[in-house]
């Protein structure tokens, strides 16, 4: 940190110089896109009265080297304006410069589906800053995707795919629901994935091989019973395969929710501190890591026990029933 005061730098494009480091260890990472880029002002506002200094992302893989200059600079308060897709880029960030362990995190939630925020009791934007200054912090699991990290979640198979496929109009249009929407009519023109799943729990090794539409690996989402929050703190993800079936079987228990559901005759739950997901054959399988996508023959993911410090509101419970 700049003990000297503040200290003046050009903004990414260059064209005017912007303030940074006024405010000490506390600071911004905003996504001003983010939902529909509404939020750019209300956002600005709170962080005026709560002491922050803001940076923007002007593109992809700017809000990674945002999180990169904010532990260079000492921040030890850095709150995040985005999605899930921006909370994944600031984390990658300081896990690359081995900052979590120095960094407190939160989220200020404005993106479309936010689904780390409402995992962890984050309801809106004033309450993100209220909780990073004066909220519970807890130290929570990450996962990590061969040398990727991950917060939420990571995907691999139809819902990667439909990640993929899901226009930003229609994700703007239609919300959350939009990734529904695209499951469905996706459904009838996917292949089934060819895999071998292996699930490593304390010391105990399960091994599952056939025919997949998804694999999913919810670190703070839990995919089976009713979804929500898997336990964040147990150095356990929560694994859910989804069996080949017949595509109207899949639509139906999509439209219907239940589709991840406990007791579902195509479902396996499994618990796992780390998996590896391969390819029976030489393609390689889209997964989806907090909503960023890579393709991967074989895949290594694993739990790093309690590792990011983050805000969290009063509705997170760190073991979920």
């Amino acid at each position: 940190m700049n003990e000297n005061g503040p200290r003046t730098a050009r903004t990414r494009d260059g064209d005017s110089p912007r303030l940074v480091g006024a405010n000490g260890h506390r600071r911004v990472v905003m996504n001003p896109t983010s939902g529909g880029g509404k939020h750019r002002d209300a956002v600005r506002a709170l962080a005026d009265e709560y002491g922050y200094d803001v940076v923007e992302t002007a593109g992809p893989g700017d809000a990674a080297a945002l999180a990169r200059e904010a532990a260079d600079d000492d921040v030890r308060r850095l709150a995040v304006a985005g999605g899930d897709g921006t909370l994944h880029e600031v984390v990658t960030g300081l896990f690359e410069v081995d900052a979590l362990g120095d960094v407190t995190v939160g989220i200020v939630p404005v993106g479309t589906a936010n689904i780390f925020a409402r995992n962890v009791g984050v309801e809106d934007v004033e309450a993100g800053f209220n909780l990073l200054e004066n909220g519970e912090k807890r130290r929570i699991d990450l996962g990590v995707a061969g040398e990727e990290p991950f917060v939420v979640s990571a995907v691999a198979g139809l819902t990667a795919e439909t990640s993929v496929a899901t226009s930003a109009a229609l994700k703007e249009r239609l919300g959350s629901l939009a990734f529904l929407y695209t499951g469905i009519k996706k459904t009838v023109e996917f292949e089934s994935l060819q895999l071998e799943v292996e699930a490593v729990s304390e010391g105990e090794e399960v091994t599952w091989t056939g025919e997949a539409l998804c694999v999913l690996v919810g670190n703070v989402r839990q995919f089976a019973k009713e979804g929500g929050q898997a336990n964040a703190e147990d150095g356990l993800f929560d694994v859910v395969i989804v069996e080949e079936m017949p595509p109207q079987n899949v639509l139906a228990e999509a439209a219907a929710h239940r589709v991840f559901g406990k007791g579902t005759e195509h479902v396996v739950h499994l618990r796992a501190s780390q998996l590896t997901v391969e390819g029976l054959s030489s393609e390689r399988i889209a997964y989806s890591l907090d909503g960023e996508v890579s393709e991967h023959e074989r895949l290594v993911l694993h739990s790093k026990p309690r590792t990011l410090s983050v805000a969290v509101g009063p509705t997170y419970e760190a073991n979920p029933s």
